[in-house]
């Protein structure tokens, strides 16, 4: 591995954040120049905006024949955002958390992930099966937007409103011209990132001898998904904890519907899926998934502690990931480790949440 090797990353992963940034804040400028509701460019430019780079980057290893970069990435993104993303969040300042997303938007994500775990089980997300998941984000986003316009809450409004503000800041002021160069731009950096991004993860997964997938479930998932990260992070030192969850959620169901479909859709053959992504990667997105409503049910808020745990997990995982790549494999002890601590957190998780659903379900009686 070389310089050229890992300057191609750096440019990659500086591209790929400069240009979603830039598209975000060119199509929103755009989109309320021609007077479209806040809310709306909210769910859509703003929404799919910060989901751009792993889009980009799966994309083009589905095309470059590169499934475990594609793959990885999607997987590696879904559990970074969870474990990470809202670990980090919730240690700086508890994140509290809507009773829409927990009564539709985790459903909806777990839903999914449970579908398409069992989508994969033949080894390959086909092209028609990748389609039918694109057109589920289309379903998907036209629902929202409904729901949207019936104005089901102030505080959606209020949240969407702010996040599309967050990214357009002054552009809306700069004339068309400058805000279509930008739309321009930002796509265009975000497909050269694309490719420099898989071109050199593909080369240091050869140099150290690891796989593909081991790179796209960390370096490239963790690059990618640096919008969410400042975003979420952001959210929660101003404040506005609300919008770190939902941004979360929403960016692993775009993830899971428009990435990976759009990935599976262009491919020729689909996108091949190994036993080592079945076997453990996708389990451990479901679980990361599936122990989010618990921890959701306890007060309707994620705390500083049960951060910290999500945030050691993904450690953890990393270093089971990379420990397993290595010629000497994972230790005994520290497989033994994982396999008593994670079913004992889990059951403090959901015995914390049912303790929640119950004071709850007390408050607030049929």
């Amino acid at each position: 591995m070389d310089f050229q090797t890992i300057a191609g990353l750096v440019v990659g992963l500086v591209c790929l954040t400069l240009g979603a940034e830039w598209l975000v804040k060119g199509a929103s400028s755009v989109a309320a120049r021609f007077g479209i509701a806040p809310i709306v460019i909210g769910l859509t430019v703003v929404a799919f905006g910060t989901s751009a780079p792993e889009f980009a980057v799966s994309v083009q290893g589905a095309l470059s024949g590169n499934s475990d970069v594609a793959i990885g990435n999607v997987v590696g993104s879904n559990t970074f955002n969870i474990l990470f993303v809202l670990g980090l969040s919730a240690v700086i300042g508890s994140l509290t958390i809507e009773q829409r997303i927990i009564k539709r938007d985790i459903p909806i994500l777990m839903a999914l992930s449970i579908a398409i775990y069992g989508l994969i089980w033949n080894d390959v997300v086909g092209r028609l099966e990748g389609l039918v998941l694109f057109i589920g984000i289309i379903v998907y986003t036209l629902w929202l937007l409904r729901g949207a316009r019936k104005a089901e809450s102030e505080m959606v409004k209020a949240e969407y409103e702010e996040a599309m503000q967050q990214v357009e800041g002054e552009t809306v002021a700069k004339p068309l011209y400058f805000q279509i160069g930008l739309v321009v731009v930002g796509l265009a950096l975000l497909i050269l990132g694309s490719r420099f991004l898989v071109s050199s993860a593909t080369t240091i997964a050869e140099a150290f001898g690891v796989s593909d997938l081991v790179i796209g479930l960390t370096v490239v998932a963790a690059g990618t998904s640096l919008p969410e990260l400042a975003t979420s992070v952001m959210a929660a030192i101003r404040g506005r904890r609300d919008i770190a969850v939902g941004n979360v959620v929403g960016s692993n169901i775009f993830n899971l519907l428009s990435v990976l479909g759009a990935s599976a859709a262009v491919s020729k053959n689909g996108i091949s899926v190994s036993d080592d992504a079945l076997n453990l990667d996708f389990p451990v997105m479901l679980v990361a998934t599936i122990v989010l409503i618990p921890i959701c049910w306890n007060g309707f808020a994620i705390k500083k502690w049960e951060g910290a745990l999500l945030t050691m997990f993904y450690v953890a995982y990393v270093a089971y990931l990379i420990l397993q790549a290595g010629d000497d494999g994972v230790p005994e002890f520290f497989r033994t480790m994982m396999l008593i601590v994670i079913p004992v957190v889990m059951l403090a998780f959901t015995a914390t949440g049912i303790q929640g659903w119950r004071k709850y379900r007390a408050a607030h009686p049929a």
